[in-house]
C-alpha cells in the first residue's frame, strides 16, 4: 500500500487518476472550497495549514515500492494548494517534483499560487502539466472569495510563462460562480491555455440560481468556436 500517493475517487477522479497531498489545509480561504468538510476540518481549522508528517520520507517510500510500476501523471494537489504561503518557507512542492521526475513520472500541477508557482517551472518539461483554477476576472470579487490566493491576473501570468517555456498548460473552471466572467476567462487566455476543464459550482444552495443548461452550452459554443481542447466534467455534461 502506497502511503503519500493516491487514487481520487468521485468527482476528484475527473482532474487526474493519481494525486499527491502535501500540506494539511490551505491558507488560501477560498469560501467554495469543499475540503474543509471532506478533511472533517472546520475552516478556522484547516485554514492554519501545515506540512504533513514525514511526506517527503513517504513519497520516497511510494516511489521504490512501486517497483517500475507508472501512476502517471501525478497531480498537485487536491485537498491543498501545493504554492500557498507556506511553500515558500517548507519548499515540499520543489522536493516533491524532483523526487517524482527522478522516478521517472510526470506530475500536473492545479494551484491559485500565481507567481509562487513561478519558481519551480524549470523542473517541468514534456509530459508534465502545469494549471490553475480560474473562478473570476475581477480582483474585488477574487479577493472576497478567495481572499489568501494569488490575484486572476497573477495566475495568468503564470500560466502564460508556463506555455511560452513550453509546459502544456490547463485551465480548471470549476466552480463557475459568475458564468459570464468564466466565459471571459476562456475568451483573454485561450491563446496560452492548451486544456480548459470546466464543471458547475457544487455544495451552495446559490448556485441553483444559475441556468447551467444555458451557460453549458454557452460554454461548449465558444470552446469550439476558438478551437480549444476542453473537458465538461460529468456534474455540467448532464445539463446539456
Amino acid at each position: 500500500m502506497l502511503k503519500a500517493i493516491y487514487q481520487p475517487r468521485g468527482r476528484a477522479a475527473e482532474y487526474c487518476p493519481w494525486a499527491l497531498n502535501l500540506y494539511q489545509g490551505c491558507g488560501h480561504g477560498c469560501l467554495y472550497c469543499y475540503a474543509p468538510a471532506a478533511t472533517y476540518k472546520s475552516r478556522e481549522k484547516f485554514s492554519q495549514a501545515r506540512p504533513r508528517p514525514d511526506i517527503i520520507d513517504k513519497l520516497s517510500w511510494d516511489l521504490q515500492a512501486l517497483n517500475g510500476s507508472k501512476p502517471d501523471p501525478i497531480l498537485l494537489c487536491f485537498t491543498c494548494d501545493p504554492y500557498q504561503a507556506i511553500d515558500v518557507e517548507y519548499k515540499l512542492t520543489r522536493q516533491a517534483i524532483e523526487l517524482l521526475k527522478q522516478g521517472g513520472l510526470h506530475v500536473s500541477i492545479l494551484s491559485k499560487g500565481g507567481q509562487r508557482a513561478e519558481r519551480d517551472l524549470d523542473l517541468l518539461g514534456e509530459g508534465d502539466q502545469f494549471g490553475a483554477t480560474l473562478t473570476f476576472l475581477d480582483d474585488k470579487d477574487s479577493l472576497e472569495w478567495e481572499p489568501g490566493a494569488a490575484l486572476p491576473g497573477e495566475r495568468l501570468a503564470a500560466l502564460r510563462k508556463a506555455h511560452d517555456m513550453g509546459i502544456k498548460t490547463w485551465a480548471s473552471l470549476e466552480p463557475v460562480i459568475d458564468p459570464e466572467q468564466s466565459l471571459e476567462i476562456i475568451r483573454t487566455a485561450h491563446s496560452y491555455i492548451d486544456l480548459f476543464k470546466v464543471g458547475v459550482w457544487n455544495y451552495d444552495v446559490r448556485a441553483k440560481a444559475i441556468d447551467w443548461h444555458r451557460f453549458g452550452h454557452q460554454v461548449v459554443g465558444l470552446l469550439r468556436e476558438l478551437d480549444c481542447e476542453y473537458y465538461i466534467k460529468e456534474d455540467l455534461r448532464k445539463w446539456l
